[in-house]
């Protein structure tokens, strides 16, 4: 990015190149759809050239973009009120630096528990809808992108102490919303 402020173009394609996947990826995990992931991508790196002359390097570049994600994100989940999180129990990330979320086959296992699979997987996602914004993207920056809770803390302009805190109210609230769906077990 800071080869960019200085006028080099060439980085700006560099950092698409880098973090296409990631933006994708952490979209598709807090919107839980593939409907309208190439716009958000693009308004998300639109961001980052706006505000190539503010830009002030205090943190890594991704934590940076995090920010930027996760403000837009809450932006359009404030106008749309669609927002959903992908099934936490989807498989993460492949590596592969394709812009597409990776998917679970539904037909790679046998359809009583294809079943049980898709509807327990409909349920968190309801869950999940519920959480707020900040607890959602908590848990996906910490799932999916392994992101630690400092860096958490820089993305959401918070503290620590307050992403464990986000963290643990969240994690809390879907085991217990999970719970009569678990026989009443309430899964550590």
């Amino acid at each position: 990015m800071v080869r960019y402020q200085r006028g080099d173009e060439s980085a700006f394609r560099r950092i698409v190149e880098l973090y296409e996947g990631t933006v994708f990826n952490l979209l598709f995990r807090f919107t839980g759809s593939r409907e309208g992931l190439e716009d958000l991508a693009q308004e998300i790196f639109l961001r980052v050239v706006r505000a190539r002359g503010r830009y002030r390097p205090k943190a890594k570049f991704s934590t940076f973009l995090y920010r930027v994600a996760f403000n837009l994100c809450v932006n359009e989940g404030r106008s749309r009120r669609k927002l959903r999180l992908a099934s936490l129990d989807a498989p993460s990330p492949s590596g592969d630096r394709s812009p597409r979320a990776d998917l679970p086959d539904p037909r790679a296992r046998p359809p009583h528990e294809a079943v049980e699979h898709e509807e327990m997987a409909r349920r968190l996602r309801s869950i999940l809808d519920t959480l707020p914004e900040t607890q959602r993207m908590a848990l996906v920056m910490n799932k999916y992108h392994d992101l630690s809770y400092r860096e958490i803390a820089e993305a959401l302009g918070s503290t620590e102490k307050a992403v464990k805190s986000l963290l643990a109210r969240a994690r809390r609230s879907v085991r217990e919303r999970l719970a009569p769906y678990l026989g009443g077990e309430i899964p550590a």
